[in-house]
């Protein structure tokens, strides 16, 4: 075979020793795009259309219903339901096709919206009642608490008002959200209440895109979606398909890109509910070894050599994107899939550990196809890993040796500041060691940035803020009470924000709330904790409320989006630390025409403080310290900040700004153009 040039390894002379590894995993993914589309002979996308043939369809000009279903090891599938008292008869019994396809054709009057069905399969040895893989609406009775399909054909469906939509990216800035836990009262929230009270909250914010949770229907609400039973039905308890249609379109109207979290890494082991027995085999859609149950997670792992399991997971991608106009989607769980151990107890310390035979081939041949599949769909759509590893390409071009994601996940970061706030006095907060973790990233991957997500909320962990204030939240967050604690942790607080997010080179997230410093944890009901649902809501009141101190906070967030929006293509500047000194606890860095200082130092405030810049007039826009955001205002940023010539430094055209920092404060000047 011809010697391939992969910019991947052109690119990073530390991975030419695994030439052969990287090679062979991209042509293993070219090799398996050949076995999925006829050699060829289709496209990914034509081949990813395997939902317009399974699951239950309305034929058109009153032809009546087709039913379909994939389950070769299935004797007889029978439809139950409401239709027919739940009793198998011969009237609907499904025929077999080759291929373990299984099909019945009804009349148009058999059938009516809203009817409840399940399938009755029998195979040799057993039988039992399941859900349709392919089925796009599941419902939960509220008394038995048992799940079922329901027929959606409502006389009037939604109709998109807004057909092509193109998400702003540069930067991109995602609000993720979980439209159950979107209510302030103490139940779970709706499509329709989100669209109306938190999509506006969102575009006011600054934010220009939404990662919606927990989409996919889920038999347990406590799961967060992740553990999911049926992956192309939109979660009823939200409301019905429409609404979340509704949800989608106002979104695109108001600018905001919807970003999916759809979970293809795992699903619930359930039997009924889900596809762990589907047709009384154990290995139609998972692993049929050891390797079926996850060993963390308490669920089952897909099996991705089977081709089976490719068109059914692609079919779900394209399924998103064109069903609900979806932008996108955050894959979760991307670690456990690469590798055979899931990553656990892995370290991941050098190159060796991402090519020692511990990956999982047919998982990542899944993943690059996915994204080409999802680009094929859509070229404007946005695909973001969610990987702790550190895996050399998953953000890079597949053509380059790459896994085609846009982007991948900080994760580093927010466990960086969990770590310092949980182990480091303040005194010991080092501006190389916070500017090594926000910036260290392969170049060719753009990431997403976070100082939290809703990983750092749930509970058993803290929130930032709840780590840095603790129980005073509950006593000193009044306007005019000051508390040390209270005005500590927003000062970092706001902070740590602006060097997560500042430092970008792609994107960044912050988890609905968390913006405000929303106080506690995230807990969903159970049966530990009474079936509760005190902690599984938003307080939006807390922000609203100006006589608390909640507002400052996002006050602070909505400007700092500004002022990152206000750079033409801010991730894509050039990031050049000015300075940094670990004795001071001072960090400054350029970005374009905006200078970024921080004084991490807890007692130290300084006086006339050199840095050396381009040449010009500066101009504070942003504060950390400013009385409007909850700060002390100890520096008086309508003063304009004049540069000093200095001969020694003529050459690289840099001159001394002397500023004024106060102790545990951050501010942004702005370089006026000359």
């Amino acid at each position: 075979m011809e010697k391939m040039s992969l910019k991947l390894i052109k690119n990073d002379a530390w991975l030419e020793p695994y030439r052969s590894a990287i090679e062979g995993r991209y042509n293993y993914v070219l090799e398996k795009e050949r076995s999925l589309t006829n050699q060829g002979k289709i496209s990914l996308s034509e081949m990813a259309s395997g939902y317009l043939y399974f699951g239950l369809h309305k034929l058109p000009k009153g032809k009546g219903w087709v039913f379909r279903e994939w389950a070769p090891n299935a004797t007889a599938i029978y439809l139950i339901g409401t239709f027919n008292g739940w009793k198998k008869t011969e009237t609907f019994r499904l025929k077999a096709l080759p291929g373990g396809v299984w099909e019945i054709c009804l009349k148009e009057d058999s059938l009516h919206h809203g009817d409840l069905f399940k399938l009755w399969v029998e195979w040799n040895g057993g039988a039992g009642e399941r859900i349709p893989a392919w089925i796009r609406r599941v419902v939960q009775d509220e008394n038995s608490k048992i799940f079922s399909a329901q027929v959606w054909n409502p006389q009037h469906p939604y109709k998109f008002k807004i057909h092509k939509f193109k998400p702003k990216t540069s930067p991109l800035l995602i609000y993720e959200c979980h439209v159950g836990m979107a209510s302030e009262e103490e139940r779970i929230g709706t499509y329709n209440e989100f669209r109306k009270n938190v999509l506006p909250r969102v575009v006011a914010d600054g934010y220009n895109a939404i990662q919606i949770m927990a989409i996919q229907e889920h038999p347990y609400y406590g799961s967060f979606g992740y553990h999911v039973s049926s992956f192309f039905a939109a979660s009823s308890r939200f409301g019905t398909p429409d609404e979340l249609k509704q949800l989608i379109d106002e979104a695109h109207r108001l600018g905001l890109a919807v970003i999916m979290d759809i979970v293809h890494s795992h699903a619930v082991k359930n039997e009924v509910e889900g596809l762990g027995r589907f047709d009384g085999s154990y290995n139609l859609y998972f692993h049929g070894n050891n390797r079926r149950e996850h060993p963390a997670w308490d669920s089952l792992c897909f099996d991705y050599g089977k081709n089976e399991v490719l068109h059914f997971l692609l079919s779900n991608c394209k399924f998103w994107l064109e069903e609900y106009k979806f932008d996108g989607f955050r894959f979760d769980g991307v670690t456990s899939m690469l590798y055979y151990s899931h990553g656990l107890g892995e370290a991941f310390c050098s190159y060796e550990d991402y090519y020692n035979g511990n990956q999982d081939g047919d998982a990542i041949a899944y993943l690059t196809l996915a994204n080409k599949l999802i680009h094929e769909v859509n070229p404007s759509a946005i695909t973001i890993a969610e990987e702790v590893s550190g895996m050399p390409g998953l953000a890079a071009k597949i053509e380059d040796g790459g896994y085609g994601f846009d982007y991948r996940m900080a994760m580093n970061i927010p466990d960086y500041w969990i770590k310092m706030i949980k182990e480091k006095k303040d005194e010991e907060w080092k501006p190389s060691s916070i500017w090594w973790e926000t910036t260290n990233r392969r170049a060719e991957e753009k990431t997403i940035s976070y100082a939290e997500s809703h990983d750092q909320a749930l509970v058993g962990d803290k929130t930032i803020i709840f780590r840095l204030i603790d129980a005073n939240m509950y006593w000193h967050m009044q306007k005019d009470d000051h508390d040390f604690m209270v005005e500590r942790g927003m000062a970092l607080h706001k902070m740590i924000r602006l060097v997560t997010a500042s430092t970008m080179n792609g994107g960044y997230l912050n988890f609905m709330g968390n913006e405000f410093g929303h106080p506690e944890w995230i807990d969903f009901p159970r049966e530990g904790n009474g079936w509760s649902y005190k902690y599984a809501r938003r307080q939006w009141s807390l922000v609203d409320n100006h006589d608390l101190k909640y507002h400052f906070l996002g006050d602070f967030d909505k400007e700092m989006l500004h002022v990152l929006k206000s750079v033409r293509n801010f991730p894509r500047t050039k990031l050049e630390k000015v300075w940094d000194n670990d004795g001071d606890q001072v960090l400054a860095y350029r970005r374009s025409k905006l200078l970024f200082v921080f004084n991490f130092n807890p007692t130290q405030s300084f006086t006339d403080y050199g840095l050396l810049v381009p040449p010009g007039k500066y101009k504070v826009i942003l504060n950390t310290d400013s009385s409007e955001f909850g700060g002390f205002g100890l520096s008086d940023d309508s003063v304009c900040h004049f540069t000093q010539y200095d001969e020694l430094y003529k050459s690289a055209k840099k001159e001394w700004l002397k500023l004024y920092i106060p102790a545990r404060t951050a501010m942004v000047l702005e370089r006026e153009d000359e």
